[in-house]
């Protein structure tokens, strides 16, 4: 079997996002036939002006390659005033734009939150939910991973330590290998019919 390659993506810039320590977590919650690579440089990415989206800054362009030629994305989000953050949705404008270029489109997207609070990050993460629809793309939606009081689920060194999560994050894993496998059958049967 192939490797299945995903892409993951926080939402903040943060230096000590608790989101951020979640997708490193992931990476040592991986199945055997995937690997991930975290998008380390959101805070470079400048605010999207609609002026410049046919010539949109290298970073973004870069971006948008990396999301084209991942299997699956993998995004982390904070909420913030019930939604996600600002510099998450910035990103996301950027790359889907000009109308048309969407590299979202048919893509396989899990998504995770990690909050202080006691809701996890839910509402941010149905908020990108509702975008990602909207932008066509393929969301595995069970299980939900919210990971509540995050300051207390993360030791001193940035290591998750609530197992229950870590169980949520793996069947998440999983089912996003699953739904990219299905996806590749499904174009390698119509590339021979």
């Amino acid at each position: 079997m192939s490797q299945i390659n995903i892409l993951g993506i926080p939402g903040s810039i943060r230096k000590n996002s608790y989101n951020k320590l979640l997708l490193k977590a992931t990476l040592n919650l991986l199945p055997n036939n995937a690997k991930m690579e975290i998008f380390e440089d959101l805070q470079l990415i400048p605010p999207f002006n609609q002026d410049e989206e046919n010539n949109p800054p290298e970073i973004v362009k870069e971006l948008k390659k990396k999301i084209r030629e991942a299997d699956a994305i993998i995004f982390a989000t904070p909420e913030y005033n019930r939604s996600i953050p600002g510099v998450l949705k910035n990103l996301i404008d950027w790359v889907t734009r000009p109308y048309g270029d969407n590299p979202f489109d048919g893509k396989v997207v899990g998504i995770m939150s990690a909050s202080i609070g006691m809701l996890g990050g839910s509402l941010a993460h149905y908020h990108l939910v509702q975008i990602m629809e909207y932008l066509n793309a393929r969301i595995v939606n069970q299980p939900e991973v919210f990971v509540s009081f995050a300051q207390q689920k993360f030791d001193e060194n940035g290591n998750l330590n609530d197992e229950m999560a870590k169980k949520f994050i793996r069947i998440l894993l999983e089912r996003i290998v699953e739904e990219v496998l299905l996806v590749r059958s499904k174009k390698e049967l119509t590339v021979t019919t």
